[in-house]
Order: structure tokens, then sequence, then C-alpha cells
């Protein structure tokens, strides 16, 4: 890299000042600056470029080794079921035989359990509900018919 100091900065600024003119020197100078700006940020995009291609590919290989991992868990997967498959198979043919390691087994099958709807009890359930909770959510605890509640509602006159 060029290593600039102040005295050789201020050389450069003397024989620009020399040679240019006072007059155009400021101009000379913005224009410089300008396209030194400019180069600065074509360096700058340039060197994002490359660091989002690298990152890219390190994404690209982790992407591969992932689905590789996948593939390989999945077939493991599928090995093992396989061969639970196996053994369940060769037990419930044994169990089918009447071979069965299981010395209980008579061969009779067991009934299965029967369904019984649970027994809601809702006068019970809507009883255990307490009466602030009932007031605070707007629950009618007494039946009204309509002109009841207009009744209940209107206004009294005051005399």
């Amino acid at each position: 890299m060029l290593d600039f100091g102040f005295d050789k900065l201020a050389l450069i600024g003397a024989v620009a000042l020399i040679v240019i003119g006072p007059e155009k020197l400021p101009r000379v100078a913005r224009t410089v600056g300008h396209l030194l700006g400019k180069a600065q940020r074509y360096v700058a995009d340039v060197k994002a470029e490359v660091n989002r291609s690298i990152e890219l590919d390190e994404l690209k290989k982790m992407k591969t080794q992932m689905e590789t991992a996948a593939q390989d868990m999945e077939q493991s997967v599928r090995q093992e079921v396989a061969s639970a498959g196996q053994v369940f198979e060769s037990s419930w043919s044994g169990l089918e035989d009447g071979s069965g390691s299981d010395p209980d087994y008579l061969g009779h099958s067991i009934a299965p359990p029967r369904y019984s709807s649970p027994k809601k009890n809702w006068r019970l359930k809507r009883g255990a509900t307490p009466q602030w909770y009932k007031q605070r959510e707007g629950v009618r605890r007494n039946v009204q018919s309509g002109a009841a509640r207009v009744a209940r509602f209107r206004p009294r006159k005051s005399t």
C-alpha cells in the first residue's frame, strides 16, 4: 500500500497549485474526490459480491450435507421399521398357530370394551358455578318474560 505522510501530501498540493493554478484547483480537487469515491464504492461492491458468492457456495455445501444426512436417516428408519415388522409378523403368526410363547393364551378372542356415554349432569355443573361469576358474565339465573324484562329496566316515575 502507498504510504503518504503529511510532507508528501503537502508537496503534491504545492505542485498541483503551481501547475493547475488557484482558480481551477478547487474544481479539480472536487472531481478527484468524486472519482475516488466512485472507485471506493466500486471496490466495496466487488467485495460484497465476492462475499455473497462465497456464502452461497457454503450454503450449497451445507444443503447437500443435510440432504445426504436426511437420506441416511430415512434409510435407517426404513430398515428398522422393516425389521420390527418382520418380528411382529413372526410373533403374530406364532400366536395364530397356537404355538405362541404365552401360556395363558387359550385361542379365544377377548371382547372389546363397551362404550358407555359419560353421565353429564348439567344441572349440577351449572349449580357449581359461583354466583359472583354468573353475575359478572351476565348468566341469567331466573327465566323472565319479555314484558317482565321491559318492566325491570323501565325508568321509574319520580313523584
